[in-house]
């Protein structure tokens, strides 16, 4: 009998330590900006992708993004719940939408601004109703510049949206909007070609007529972006900063 029990408490102990030993999930939802690309978009990266190369192995990070979704759409096409189901506590989720929300021109992703802060209150409760915990991201900015050569603000009110719902729900919250503005500027309107999709004809085989896009990122831009965000963990000195890669 002594036996017995000594066995019952070393297999508890040792489930114990799987489940204390699993990593910590980094969740990403969002849009083509934060997505994983198929190796036929080459060069176009979603800055999610090597964002999760910039973690030590105590982290996973599953990158859940998908072009062309808006919060309304990510939750119809039932995107969304699995990732609810699977959270553990502790996991993060990282929110970005709005590229998709605000096209007008697009009726089946259209999210009003109303709408848009109602379903991304619904991705903050329900992650909170895990204890694991949601990051807000205003949606990273496209590059526009004006005829005087200054960036211009390409999504409000959806950047604001988040702002005051952040604030209003006391969730974290990285300005990706303001801080790639930055970027974009500190690269100027000719410079900061090089951070997109923007490329003539011939120079990649997966775009024989080249790529002129103001709002997919290649490789390096996808970069720079993801160290944006790794930047703001730090200032903020939010806890999964810890298992960044020095």
């Amino acid at each position: 009998m002594i036996r017995i029990y000594i066995l019952a408490i070393a297999f508890i102990l040792s489930s114990f330590k799987i489940v204390k030993d699993k990593p910590l999930t980094i969740w990403l939802i969002g849009d083509s900006t934060m997505a994983q690309k198929p190796t036929n978009k080459f060069p176009e990266h979603g800055w999610g992708m090597p964002f999760a190369n910039y973690f030590n192995n105590a982290v996973q990070v599953k990158n859940k993004a998908k072009n062309g979704r808006s919060t309304r759409t990510f939750l119809q096409e039932n995107l969304w719940q699995p990732i609810v189901d699977s959270l553990r506590e502790g996991d993060y989720v990282f929110i970005q939408f709005g590229h998709n929300d605000e096209s007008q021109k697009h009726a089946d992703r259209y999210t009003s601004p109303e709408d848009y802060s109602i379903n991304l209150l619904k991705f903050i409760n329900e992650t909170r109703s895990k204890k694991a915990n949601p990051i807000l991201v205003t949606p990273v900015s496209r590059r526009y510049f004006d005829k005087e050569g200054k960036i211009k603000q390409t999504h409000l009110p959806y950047s604001e949206v988040v702002r005051v719902l952040a604030k209003e729900q006391k969730v974290m919250m990285i300005d990706l909007d303001e801080m790639s503005r930055s970027l974009y500027q500190q690269f100027g309107d000719e410079g900061s070609k090089l951070l997109f999709l923007d490329f003539p004809a011939g120079l990649h085989p997966n775009y024989p007529e080249g790529a002129k896009d103001g709002t997919h990122f290649n490789d390096y831009g996808a970069r720079r972006i993801a160290e944006l965000v790794l930047q703001e963990l730090n200032k903020q000195q939010i806890g999964l900063a810890t298992y960044i890669v020095k």
